[in-house]
């Protein structure tokens, strides 16, 4: 038998998971208060922006699986906010950039997160928003207990927010001190914020009409006016070691809306896979698990090197294609259904051997070489880092305290209404707050390239090529499956070995959380400075020493990670029958899973 940490959840009345422990625990209560999932998910969302500020803010993005009981198939929720009208390429490159800064204001993109989270409600929530955003409020003002991390970020940067980011040293150093791990940690301007627009939105009448005013106070009231004042005037120090303004407008948050579309699938095994759209990584998934789909997984031991092996080589493959052809299908032609097609797995799984392959190796279609051409470029220049602070996303705790990371949320509600959502971006150390709201600006730009003509070129209007990437499936009993991580490039590695678990293991679903996990750094890192790391494998010691040998001796770059600091992931599932389960990872001790 599998070793767990702690119990899978199980009851018929709602599970409520995610990174947090004071965010599942405020999502439970409001499924007793007769709320449903989407109501449950938003407060778990504004909550998390309180209380791991680190990970996610309100100005950041997000994209959300949803999967109404009534439904067969999950809608995404599209909270990835596009390109300002300023952010051209000429514009970047006039200032003598070579790839847009991991922190600062030039790699502003407009805020998502809010707006995604206010469309579910409206369409698919309950509750009124007041009780939405109360519980946020009252850890926003009332306080919180500091998170190790959170304090050892802010600790690490007083020094730079007190000389270039003097709002950030206000809002989170206050009276000049760091918060200490466990203190009380407050935010009243970011409450003050919450408790103007619900006062404002509760001047009109009617649940939905108050959601709509909500929205226009964010988008075209006094949250926007406050961002487009600060923005005209300021200019900050970013990772690229200069003081530059940034681009975004209030026009642009006034003229840009979230909006659902339809996610995309592959099937795998009896089981039915949902990922969001080329705009998202998680179609590297699916095309891991084509690519796998040729090979006897049941006969392999999951904690092999075989199986270890075999998987890294097939992400390897998918997220080389990733870096070539993915990108905003709204602005560019994305070949999707050829790299999702079996002919194309085919191909691409006879490129795996016994060895560990160091070269970049995307997929070469007919009319695409210079996608092609220009990934393997981007791979191979010796860009040099500028510095500066807050740059990039890590991938979990064994790396820098002073980059930003992600959080996530499932939920599933006594009627069957599900929802996977990965809030990210405004990180407290990669953007300056924003006077007067609580809240800084997100840095999603960092992901887009500085070269023309390709599906990731820098293009107002145009949606990042995030890593946010929310999971749904279904298997072949009728299981229903919401799961996912933080992590950055990380996030669908760890998935996609989470899925394996339960496909080919047999786990449920903390055990299969809780067995050792690794990923790759093998291809280019979607956060500046866009490094590369041919061979690069991550692998936590629980896998013992002899998979370890083995694994070098197969030319795998094995980088051995403290013990249980690799993947964040969180899943719940409804059985055919009503059964509800959840579980949550323990590695960082905070994610928690909570259901009845």
């Amino acid at each position: 038998m599998e070793f767990t940490t702690r119990p899978e959840i199980a009851g018929t009345f709602g599970v409520a998971t995610s990174t947090h422990w004071i965010a599942s625990a405020v999502g439970m209560s409001l499924l007793e208060k007769g709320g449903n999932a989407f109501d449950a998910a938003a407060a778990m969302g504004f909550v998390l922006h309180v209380v791991e500020p680190h990970l996610n803010g309100p100005l950041g993005d997000m994209p959300l699986l949803i999967k109404p009981s009534c439904d067969t198939v999950p809608t995404m929720v599209c909270g990835q906010g596009t390109a300002p009208a300023g952010a051209t390429i000429a514009q970047y490159r006039a200032q003598g950039l070579r790839r847009i800064p991991g922190s600062g204001l030039l790699a502003t993109v407009i805020p998502g997160a809010f707006d995604a989270w206010m469309l579910m409600l409206r369409d698919h929530g309950s509750l009124p928003l007041r009780d939405i955003l109360e519980p946020a409020i009252h850890y926003a003002r009332a306080g919180h207990p500091t998170l190790p991390r959170v304090a050892a970020t802010i600790a690490g940067l007083a020094g730079f927010f007190r000389e270039e980011w003097p709002t950030s040293y206000d809002t989170w150093l206050p009276g000049g001190a760091a918060p200490q791990p466990g203190a009380l940690m407050k935010n009243p301007a970011l409450a003050d914020t919450w408790t103007r627009l619900l006062a404002e939105a509760e001047a009109k009448p009617g649940r939905e009409t108050q959601i709509e005013a909500a929205r226009d106070a964010f988008y075209r009231g006094f949250v926007a006016e406050a961002i487009d004042r600060y923005l005209r005037d300021a200019c900050v120090m970013d990772a690229a070691g200069g003081r530059r303004k940034g681009v975004l407008t209030g026009q642009d948050m006034a003229g840009w809306q979230a909006s659902y579309e339809a996610p995309i699938s592959a099937r795998y095994k009896g089981w039915t896979v949902w990922k969001g759209g080329p705009w998202t990584q998680g179609p590297a998934l699916l095309q891991s698990l084509q690519i796998l789909d040729g090979f006897d997984l049941d006969a392999m031991d999951l904690r092999g090197a075989d199986f270890v092996h075999l998987v890294t080589e097939a992400m390897k493959l998918a997220f080389a294609d990733r870096e070539a052809y993915y990108g905003d299908p709204d602005h560019t032609d994305i070949p999707m259904s050829t790299l999702l097609s079996e002919k194309y797995a085919e191909a691409r799984r006879a490129l795996i051997g016994d060895a560990a392959s160091v070269e970049q190796r995307p997929g070469r279609l007919a009319g695409f070489e210079t996608w092609t051409d220009a990934a393997l470029r981007h791979a191979t220049e010796d860009y040099v880092s500028g510095g500066g602070t807050g740059a990039g996303e890590p991938t979990m705790a064994h790396l820098s305290q002073r980059r930003g990371d992600t959080v996530h949320i499932d939920v599933i509600d006594r009627w069957g209404n599900m929802v996977s959502a990965t809030p990210s971006g405004g990180w407290l150390q990669s953007s300056p707050v924003v006077p007067g709201l609580g809240m800084p600006l997100n840095t999603r730009a960092q992901m887009f390239w500085l070269d023309e003509g390709l599906p990731g070129s820098l293009t107002p209007g145009r949606r990042p090529r995030t890593t946010l990437s929310p999971s749904m499936a279904r298997g072949p009993d009728g299981t229903e499956l919401a799961f996912g991580t933080p992590g950055g490039d990380q996030q669908d590695q760890w998935q996609l070995i989470y899925l394996l678990r339960l496909v080919h293991g047999g786990m449920n679903l903390q055990q299969a959380i809780d067995a050792p996990l690794f990923h790759t750094g093998h291809f280019q890192e979607s956060f500046y400075p866009r490094p590369v790391r041919p061979g690069h494998l991550m692998i936590e010691p629980a896998f013992g020493e002899a998979v370890i040998t083995d694994l070098r001796r197969r030319g795998h770059a094995v980088e051995v990670a403290e013990p249980w600091t690799v993947g964040r992931l969180t899943a719940a599932s409804r059985n055919s029958d009503g059964l509800l389960r959840a579980a949550a990872t323990p590695r960082l001790m905070q994610a928690y899973a909570i259901g009845r």
